[in-house]
């Protein structure tokens, strides 16, 4: 007859291991979407098409802002008008300061969808520049005239913005 004896052998748990994980998911959202058909354009006494601010405390907010690392805001334009025209997009802090300024030219229509990617926290500017943010200023300026038209359909101006984050969860 034989004896079968299991042993087997067992280590404490150690539940402490949480306080060494390390979670940093990368977030994701539209932050603009600004159009400006061609016959405001063509409206606009002077070069300013359009200057406006937007409320974006999203960045500010003690949630986001003290969990940041980096990463990217991403500017796209699309113009399918007659009209070269100067975007600016500046980032404002609480009392309307400037803390960072992007300028883009924009070639009159055929153009290809331009892209501007840029990059925050260690790899670009300052992180300390979107943690601050708490509006966000979009101006147009015509650089051409009041009077050519695009001989495409529902010409128009498009800015279209979005950010990817990286933040520390815990």
């Amino acid at each position: 007859m034989s004896c079968l004896t299991l042993l087997s052998c067992i280590e404490d748990q150690d539940f402490n291991q949480y306080d060494e994980i390390g979670v940093t998911p990368t977030l994701e959202a539209s932050i603009l979407y600004v159009e400006a058909p061609e016959a405001l354009v063509n409206a606009t006494s002077g070069a300013n098409v359009f200057s406006r601010n937007f409320n974006f405390d999203a960045f500010s907010s003690d949630v986001f802002a003290k969990r940041v690392l980096d990463g990217t805001i991403t500017y796209i334009v699309e113009n399918t008008s007659s009209k070269a025209l100067e975007v600016t997009i500046e980032l404002l802090d609480v009392d309307n300061n400037v803390l960072d300024v992007e300028i883009i030219p924009v070639d009159p229509s055929p153009m290809a969808m331009l892209q501007r990617d840029v990059a925050y926290g260690s790899s670009g500017r300052s992180i300390d520049i979107i943690k601050n943010t708490s509006s966000i200023r979009v101006t147009a300026n015509n650089l051409g005239d009041n009077t050519s038209t695009s001989n495409e359909p529902d010409p128009k101006i498009i800015l279209k913005s979005s950010g990817k984050f990286r933040v520390n969860v815990k």
